[in-house]
């Protein structure tokens, strides 16, 4: 039951939800760029080297796999109530 409540508060404050998301991005990029913190010395690409990169990667992943599995639940697998009674 409180799975549900919270599940509704952060319904009710999407637009908080996504502010804070990007913010949370934009730390771990910042944290990213601190040599101190990330050693980059062992990369094997070169954009391994580029501060964010993981972070980035990982943020734009989630969001093409969030609107490809929208497009597909909107191609065929959701259907009206009433599709069987025709």
């Amino acid at each position: 039951m409180k799975l549900v409540q919270l599940i509704d508060f952060l319904r009710d404050r999407l637009k908080t939800v996504v502010r804070v998301c990007f913010v949370l991005l934009a730390v771990l990029v910042l944290l990213d760029a601190i040599p101190a913190l990330v050693d980059k010395e062992h990369a094997h690409t070169w954009v391994e080297h580029v501060p964010g990169f993981w972070a980035v990667w990982g943020f734009v992943g989630c969001a093409i796999l969030i609107i490809l599995s929208k497009w597909f639940g909107h191609l065929g697998i959701m259907k009206r109530e009433d599709y069987y009674d025709e």
